[in-house]
């Protein structure tokens, strides 16, 4: 997700390229994606003994269906839970810690471990009896069917028939 314009995303040469302005701008977009994608990823809740942590979700729409698609590496499918509430797709899971043992020095450690939560408003009504979810590689796919009344139809275009005229419009001729 990019905040900044298509211009950003292009390959810069020459001189601009190592331009202390191009490199600033670069690294303020890449804070806001962070923030966008994890808004409060750096505050340390003092009441939670784990950080919690959202999966990033893209969410698409054709005529008949809602597809909803969530990164959720290291979630095994009995620790995840998919429900529909009206409007309204909940992913809740988990992802446990993968480390063993103590004693291990890490100098960084970035992936994200314990409970989440989230609640993703859905653009259309959809029929929760149609509801389908499979996890593949990592990646959680949920295709939600919209109810037959906001599935997109399309409308004929009808065009108005003038009256012939025998004559020529007033002012022509």
């Amino acid at each position: 997700m990019s905040l900044m314009s298509w211009r950003s995303k292009q390959g810069a040469t020459g001189p601009e390229a190592a331009s202390p302005l191009r490199a600033l701008r670069a690294e303020i977009e890449r804070l806001l994606d962070a923030y966008v994608r994890e808004p409060f990823s750096s505050v340390e809740w003092p009441l939670m003994g784990q950080r919690n942590w959202m999966p990033a979700v893209d969410i698409a729409e054709n005529d008949t269906e809602v597809i909803v698609r969530a990164e959720l590496a290291g979630v095994k499918p009995e620790d995840l839970e998919v429900t529909v509430s009206g409007n309204y797709l909940v992913l809740a899971g988990e992802k446990k810690d993968s480390l063993e043992g103590t004693g291990r020095n890490y100098l960084q450690l970035e992936n994200r471990f314990g409970g989440f939560r989230r609640t993703i408003p859905l653009p259309q009504s959809v029929a929760p009896e149609n509801v389908e979810a499979e996890l593949d590689s990592g990646v959680l796919t949920v295709r939600l069917q919209k109810t037959p009344s906001t599935q997109a139809k399309r409308v004929a275009v009808k065009v108005k028939e003038e009256p012939h005229r025998s004559s020529p419009p007033p002012g022509e001729g």
